[in-house]
């Protein structure tokens, strides 16, 4: 053809009319027979379009780009413009309800293997499935799924919402019980129970210590008034109460000799009172009570008014009257003139009160007051006796005690009730055994003793020179390197090979912190001792040992019923 066009272009050339007439006919004839050639094609395309069948095989599902099979892509396409969306709108609803059936069904037939508390989550996921299942089998759902011609779009839509409703709904479920499925999810969840109740367990027990202290160390209102209803009889009456004229009984090495320090009225005239009560021959014993300035009157008046029964002798001093007590020579008195010390006791700071809740009670300047360091200077106060039983405010006694005098004590100074058991209330747990000092002199193992109730021999200790032992350690302590503070660690130090122990049955501990003592012991023992913060006095006194003090109150006394002790 392409030959015909160049010739019939070459002749016009000529010139001749026959020729030109020619190449127009040939023209003419090519044009028809391309028309007629498309036309032919296109026939045959809709004839194939028309009559091929179409084919559900998984071949059809593959779209090829080339090759005999192209019939069977336009075919598909042909049909996908003849579809209905509302079909395939509904075939996704329906696939996205089975998808979370399966689902929540997983989460129940696990729930099904777990314990007792998540039967209830077992409950709602079994009824989420079974509703499920009924909307999808709802009459007028379930007619979607077979009707042959268009589907009804409301219907669709109402059958589309509620699906979502309890598609979400299932998600939050799931979404709920992840943290109950999910073992390393519930680990960590422990974990940080854990952690976070560790963390509330120490801040309560700094409070609680904090807050037993407190009660512990405070006042009552009932001492306080009874206190100041007696400095009160003092002023007013003060020609009753002229200081006593010295008793010779008070030196008298022969008679069984006590000494107190307290600045307790009622504590210091309860261990007076039993003592007395349970002595076989009370006008043999005379009990030296000392006292700070401040409870002298309150003290003087009280053994005024209330002597000691059966002609017990009573001696009622001040520290103050002591005049070798002075900080050139005690040294708990020269640190108490420290700055670092004072500031370590009396700087009003938060931190100090709850820093630690275990060595909290060290903080108290009581450990430093001269009425506890005054067991140490015994020989000196009363240098014409042989020996002196020491007794603390907070005992109750229940036997005579003159079986104590008639002890041999083998050279020692001090008879003590010894306090370890197994590994317990050894001299580790009182003195610091890192300092070079104190690992090589004592003996981390060495068994600790009570204060409370203990039998100073004074010719032995004043051969001993023990009261010089204890201020060179007290000295050396000046910043608390060696032991933190009290008596009894000092006490262990300068009586450390001198102690002769005594039989457990003189003296039964633990009455102010032990509820778990037992009533043969405490029946047995001689003396008891209220020793920790719940003292008898205080309200939070344990009732099943306060009948053992209260006793010995004397209830009748008028300042006593007046500030309504004991109510």
């Amino acid at each position: 053809m392409a030959g015909a066009i160049r010739v019939g272009r070459l002749s016009t050339g000529g010139g001749g009319a026959g020729v030109g007439a020619g190449g127009l006919r040939s023209f003419f004839s090519y044009r028809i027979f391309v028309s007629a050639m498309f036309t032919l094609l296109f026939l045959a395309t809709l004839s194939v379009l028309f009559t091929t069948n179409p084919s559900t095989s998984n071949q059809d599902s593959i779209l090829p780009s080339t090759g005999p099979h192209v019939h069977g892509y336009v075919h598909r396409t042909f049909l996908a413009l003849k579809s209905d969306p509302l079909k395939t709108r509904l075939d996704l609803i329906h696939k996205q309800a089975n998808d979370h059936i399966v689902l929540v069904n997983a989460y129940a037939a696990y729930a099904r293997k777990l314990k007792l508390e998540n039967s209830k989550q077992l409950r709602v996921f079994e009824d989420l499935v079974r509703n499920f299942s009924d909307l999808i089998l709802r009459p007028s759902y379930h007619a979607l799924f077979n009707v042959d011609g268009p589907i009804d779009e409301d219907v669709l839509r109402q059958f589309e919402k509620e699906v979502k409703d309890k598609v979400k709904l299932a998600r939050q479920l799931i979404s709920e019980a992840k943290e109950s499925f999910d073992n390393q999810l519930k680990i960590q969840k422990l974990k940080d129970t854990i952690f976070a109740v560790n963390e509330q367990l120490a801040k309560a027990k700094k409070q609680g210590a904090f807050s037993s202290l407190i009660a512990a160390k405070s006042i009552p209102k009932s001492l306080h008034c009874l206190a100041m209803r007696l400095v009160g009889e003092r002023i007013a009456h003060p020609e009753k109460y002229l200081e006593s004229d010295f008793k010779p009984e008070f030196e008298d090495p022969s008679l069984y000799h006590y000494a107190i320090f307290s600045d307790n009225v009622i504590a210091a005239s309860v261990v007076v009172n039993s003592a007395a009560k349970n002595a076989d021959e009370p006008w043999k014993h005379v009990f030296h009570v000392v006292t700070d300035r401040m409870n002298l009157a309150a003290m003087q008046v009280w053994f005024k008014m209330r002597p000691a029964e059966g002609g017990a002798h009573v001696e009622v001093k001040a520290v103050e009257d002591y005049k070798f007590l002075n900080s050139s020579y005690v040294p708990v008195l020269r640190q108490l003139e420290s700055a670092n010390l004072q500031r370590f006791y009396f700087e009003n700071r938060a931190e100090n009160a709850t820093k630690d809740a275990n060595n909290m009670k060290f903080r108290n300047p009581k450990y430093l007051s001269m009425l506890n360091h005054l067991r140490f200077y015994l020989p000196e106060m009363y240098p014409k006796l042989h020996r002196v039983l020491f007794l603390d405010d907070d005992v109750v006694v229940q036997k005579d005690l003159t079986g104590l005098w008639k002890i041999d004590m083998d050279g020692k100074v001090n008879g003590a009730v010894e306090t370890c058991f197994g590994s317990f209330h050894r001299y580790a747990q009182y003195m610091n055994f890192s300092h070079p000092l104190i690992r090589e002199k004592f003996n981390p193992k060495a068994c600790a003793w009570a204060y409370g109730m203990n039998f100073f021999d004074l010719d032995a200790w004043r051969r001993e020179k023990c009261t010089e032992q204890y201020h060179y350690w007290q000295t050396l302590n000046e910043n608390r390197t060696l032991w933190k503070l009290g008596t009894l660690p000092p006490g262990l130090i300068t009586f450390y090979s001198t102690t002769k122990p005594l039989d457990k049955s003189w003296h039964v501990l633990g009455l102010g912190y032990n509820p778990s003592i037992s009533t043969d012991e405490i029946k047995n023992a001689a003396v008891v001792h209220f020793n920790g913060n719940m003292k008898p006095w205080l309200d939070i006194a344990m009732n099943q040992f306060r009948h053992l003090w209260t006793k010995y109150v004397d209830y009748e006394m008028e300042f006593v019923q007046m500030c309504n002790f004991g109510l």
